[in-house]
């Protein structure tokens, strides 16, 4: 599937919507997902993979995001996977990579410490002897998790060691969050066995890469809502009347579309520039990538909150959807680093 062409994105978009539209976002469609290859999508074709590249997971996860999908698709067949590609462990690869694609396993990785969503550059995790003892925040769907893959600080430096959260020495809590359908967890360790994956002192700039390439999703999900959310406000402003009047046209209501326009679209264009120019290895792509991060944080926060405000009281219930955009957006801002941490890696990539 790599270099798709705009009529096979087109169906790909197409075949995830219908699926979407069909299911509700809470509905378990994990082996509907792996049937249409959508787990498989970044797996290489060795091991049983479609061998697609950031275009077509990008074109995927926009469909995810406009349905707010909460199942592990981004930790899984995004993050695990872009982890196991930038490890030297084919043994692990052989093992683990045929598994996702098929929907036989789900894999959450673990890396942030105290407060940060970065991986830390000397972790306070460490892994000695085969066990590994520490703690680790905000690891997305590692609750629902069969294998853990974590970053711990070894004799020979940071690398990346595979734990079984059901094994004895690991405690998974989930944390209580802004955005229910974003499970992230705390997962505490105290001498858990652990398997040492890839070569030592590896393990911060593997998690680095994976994290950027899985960033293309992410962009995706939050453009995809970002977009879905403003065409909830402007039906529902073609729709509500009040004075004998759609709202949409007044003059305060037609400005929040529009601004919620141009913010959603211009988002979108972002993470599908940032999807192409990783797949074609853009000498400037990591400084694209980070102000892209940033912006569609940004972006998807404010059509969030105007998403509401457009529908005025009823925005603001529990019932109604457009309170679910605004929560999934206030927690994709942070999932990755905050937006005032990628501006400044944005300013140090372009020497500024």
């Amino acid at each position: 599937m790599t270099g798709s062409s705009p009529e096979e994105l087109r169906a790909l978009r197409g075949a995830v919507a219908e699926l979407m539209t069909k299911r509700s976002p809470d509905d378990d469609v994990w082996s509907e997902l792996a049937a249409m290859g959508l787990l498989g999508l970044l797996v290489p074709e060795q091991y049983g993979g479609a061998g697609a590249g950031l275009v077509e997971v990008g074109a995927v996860a926009e469909e995810l995001g406009r349905a707010l999908f909460s199942g592990p698709y981004l930790s899984t067949a995004v993050l695990a996977v872009n982890l196991l590609m930038a490890v030297d462990d084919p043994a692990q690869r052989e093992a683990v990579l045929p598994a996702i694609a098929a929907g036989r396993i789900r894999v959450a990785t673990a890396f942030a410490e105290s407060a940060s969503t970065r991986p830390p550059a000397t972790p306070g995790t460490t892994a000695r002897g085969g066990l590994v003892s520490g703690e680790k925040r905000f690891v997305l769907d590692a609750d629902t998790a069969d294998l853990l893959y974590v970053l711990a600080d070894s004799e020979d430096g940071p690398g990346i060691f595979a734990v079984d959260p059901a094994g004895p020495g690991v405690t998974v809590e989930p944390l209580t969050t802004v955005d229910p359908s974003r499970r992230l967890c705390l997962v505490r360790l105290t001498g858990a066995a652990a398997t040492a994956v890839g070569s030592a002192g590896s393990g911060v700039a593997a998690v680095t890469a994976a994290l950027d390439r899985s960033a293309v999703a992410l962009l995706g999900e939050q453009a995809g809502a970002a977009r879905f959310a403003m065409e909830m406000a402007r039906d529902y402003a073609k729709t509500r009347f009040q004075f004998g009047r759609a709202i949409g046209s007044f003059q305060a209501v037609k400005h929040m579309c529009a601004d919620m326009l141009l913010e959603a679209e211009s988002a979108v264009s972002a993470a599908r520039h940032v999807a192409a120019a990783g797949a074609d290895g853009s000498a400037d792509w990591v400084a694209d990538l980070a102000l892209a991060q940033a912006y569609c944080s940004d972006a998807f926060v404010f059509v969030g909150a105007t998403n509401i405000q457009v529908h005025g009281g009823i925005g603001f219930t529990w019932e109604h959807p457009a309170h679910r955009y605004l929560r999934r957006a206030r927690s994709d801002a942070h999932l990755f680093g905050s937006p005032s941490w990628h501006r400044e890696r944005y300013l140090q990539e372009i020497g500024a």
